[in-house]
């Protein structure tokens, strides 16, 4: 039995935004029909430090895949020997025969269905006028968020904001000349999501809420983002109270999203969560109803939407003739 093996370069080559939007729609759609079978992920920290590994594993029946998703972060000292601080690896499986079809690095595919998820939530929950697009961070993902939203929305005006002047500074030099946007960096949280219709917070989210309620103009989208474990957080919970709130996974997100926080310190109940986004796309329930109210898309990230991603990337190698093979079972 050969498994393909495909480095970081070659899934580069391979990553299409435009399909990666498409395939992670359908991943939504798969998950509520119920084709997905999804257990929560694991995490581990390395004791007495923030170094921590993720692992999210997924099944997708439609698709016909298995798949598991190892990231880790803040390994500070790797950079020291060479190695970076965060890597990422998929592993993919034939759900009929459990082979292993495919391992490739997976640091392409968290930021592009990361982005994908963003990008969908504006799609369907965005006023259709919302052309004001606010991020919070400056780093990888804030880039991958615009570059997917653009393809959404015809945007006319994008802030930005970053605890980090520097980061904010290159990121309006760089994504200036790359999207013929205009960018402007602001120097406070409040200034750049006050002008907004659209805001998408991109940070680690372990420095405590950043968008407050009071900053919203009405009709407002929000995208969270960074906020993926019960100790991080980038909304503040009295957003939730008036919001129209839609998590990728209520399941999920009642754990450790912006959802939990809001759901713990009883803004909201369970019962005011309006919606997974995958029953918005299948029109199982509305989306935006009017232009007027707020609404918040909670995402922690699930497995379906690299298992969909892989696969489309696997595929695309195959079909290439791009990586290596190597037969484990020998």
């Amino acid at each position: 039995m050969d498994t393909l093996l495909l480095n970081k370069s070659e899934v580069g080559s391979l990553i299409d935004l435009d399909v990666v939007l498409n395939v992670v729609e359908e991943g939504y759609r798969s998950f509520n029909r119920g084709h997905v079978v999804q257990p929560d992920y694991m995490h581990i920290a390395q004791p007495g430090t923030d170094a921590e590994m993720d692992f999210k594993c997924g099944l997708d029946t439609a698709g016909g895949y298995m798949s598991i998703k190892c990231s880790s972060g803040r390994y500070r000292d790797n950079l020291k020997i060479g190695l970076p601080p965060g890597m990422n690896t998929v592993l993919l499986f034939d759900a009929d025969t459990s082979a292993l079809k495919c391992i490739m690095d997976g640091s392409w595919i968290t930021g592009s269905r990361t982005a994908a998820a963003g990008a969908i939530s504006v799609k369907y929950l965005a006023r259709k006028d919302a052309d004001k697009l606010c991020i919070i961070g400056a780093g990888k993902q804030a880039r991958q968020q615009l570059r997917a939203i653009m393809r959404i929305r015809d945007l006319s005006e994008v802030a930005l904001w970053s605890y980090r002047e520097e980061e904010v500074r290159k990121f309006v030099d760089e994504m200036s000349q790359e999207t013929g946007l205009n960018i402007k960096g602001y120097a406070t949280a409040e200034d750049a999501v006050r002008i907004a219709d659209i805001v998408v917070t991109t940070t680690v989210g372990r420095r405590g809420p950043i968008v407050k309620r009071e900053w919203l103009k009405p009709g407002t989208h929000i995208a969270a983002i960074g906020a993926d474990l019960p100790d991080k957080q980038e909304l503040h919970t009295d957003i939730f109270r008036d919001a129209k709130i839609v998590n990728d996974s209520i399941r999920l997100c009642m754990k450790n999203g912006e959802t939990h926080h809001a759901v713990e310190e009883n803004i909201i109940s369970v019962d005011a969560i309006y919606a997974e986004i995958g029953e918005i796309i299948l029109g199982m329930k509305p989306g935006r109803e009017n232009d007027e109210e707020i609404t918040v898309f909670d995402t922690v990230g699930m497995a379906i939407q690299d298992n969909v991603t892989a696969a489309f990337l696997y595929k695309a190698a195959l079909a290439k003739g791009l990586g290596v093979y190597y037969d484990f079972l020998k």
